[in-house]
C-alpha cells in the first residue's frame, strides 16, 4: 500500500469573500495547499502555503473543518482543511508570478473549484456561517 502524502490547505476568508490561486500550471483554481513538513502541525503548514502561494497573513480559526483525499502523479495525498482569517495581503511574496490570487464569494468559488470532497467542505463552512 502506498503511503498518504500529508498536505494541509486553507480557506482563506476577509469581509465575507475567499481567496483562490491558481495551480502553478494556471489550469486549475485552488485554495493555498501544501506538504506537511517534519515537526509542523497541519495548522502550521497551512499557513506557510497561504503565505508562499498567496502573499497572505492571518490565523487558522479554530480546528480542522474537514480533509478529503485526491490523487496526484499515481499518489495518493490526504488534505486537512482549516479556515484563515486574513488580516493582512502583499504582492511580495515567494510564488508571486507564478500564481493568480482572486477574491471571490464562497459561490463564485464553489463554481472553480474542481474536488468534490473540498466542495463539500467549502458549503458545510458557509452554511454555518448564514
Amino acid at each position: 500500500m502506498v503511503p498518504l502524502i500529508p498536505q494541509a490547505a486553507v480557506i482563506p476568508v476577509r469581509d465575507g469573500r475567499v481567496c483562490l490561486v491558481t495551480s502553478r500550471s494556471g489550469a486549475r483554481w485552488v485554495f493555498p495547499k501544501g506538504r506537511i513538513e517534519l515537526r509542523q502541525t497541519a495548522a502550521q503548514a497551512g499557513l506557510v502555503e497561504a503565505w508562499e502561494e498567496a502573499g497572505l497573513r492571518g490565523d487558522i480559526e479554530g480546528e480542522a473543518v474537514g480533509t478529503y483525499r485526491y490523487e496526484k502523479r499515481g499518489r495518493p495525498h490526504h488534505v486537512t482543511v482549516f479556515v484563515m482569517r486574513v488580516d493582512a495581503e502583499t504582492d511580495d511574496f515567494p510564488e508571486f508570478g507564478q500564481r493568480t490570487r482572486e477574491w471571490l464569494t464562497p459561490d463564485a468559488a464553489l463554481a472553480r473549484l474542481e474536488e468534490p470532497e473540498l466542495k463539500a467542505i467549502v458549503r458545510a463552512v458557509f452554511a454555518a456561517a448564514v
